[in-house]
């Protein structure tokens, strides 16, 4: 029985790094969606500016549409720089809870005394995991003032 009791107390003491790895993973999911969304934006604002480069000679109109396009596509990279950080932190991520769970079943089946590594990885996890969420945010205020910033030029060109 106190085998059990002590196999018992190992998976529990797992469960939290693995409902953070759940988290993590859900996290790169959609962080990966953006992503992508954020780069077909990022290519289809670079064909729009070719196109309009190449029609040769640029009224006036023109150049203001060149400007504003230029200026979307620099939020729309600035986007996608952010969100593959957050991915590449979110990885990481990922792989010191991975390491926290994998730490907890060594150390007690081992008797090793570095408890405080176990600390020391999981806070190291969460800190990470905190600063993808910080970069997310970022992402998501540049794509709203993305929109926004789009919706003034339909209304001002529209008027």
């Amino acid at each position: 029985m106190d085998n059990l009791s002590a196999a018992l107390t190992i998976l529990s003491a797992m469960i939290t790094p693995a409902i953070l790895i759940m988290a993590s993973g859900s996290l790169i999911l959609t962080t990966s969606q953006r992503l992508s969304r954020s780069m077909e934006r990022v290519r289809k604002l670079a064909e729009q500016y070719s196109e309009l480069i190449e029609k040769g000679e640029l009224t006036a109109d023109d150049l203001g549409e060149k400007s504003f396009l230029l200026e979307l596509l620099l939020r729309a990279t600035r986007r996608c720089r952010l969100l593959q950080r957050a991915m590449t932190s979110l990885y990481l991520t990922l792989g010191v809870f991975v390491a926290t769970s994998i730490a907890i079943a060594l150390f007690d089946v081992l008797n090793l005394p570095f408890a405080w590594a176990i600390t020391l990885l999981s806070l190291l996890g969460a800190g990470l995991l905190f600063y993808a969420s910080l970069l997310l945010i970022v992402e998501s205020r540049i794509a709203l003032q993305a929109v926004d910033r789009e919706m003034d030029w339909v209304m001002r060109v529209n008027k």
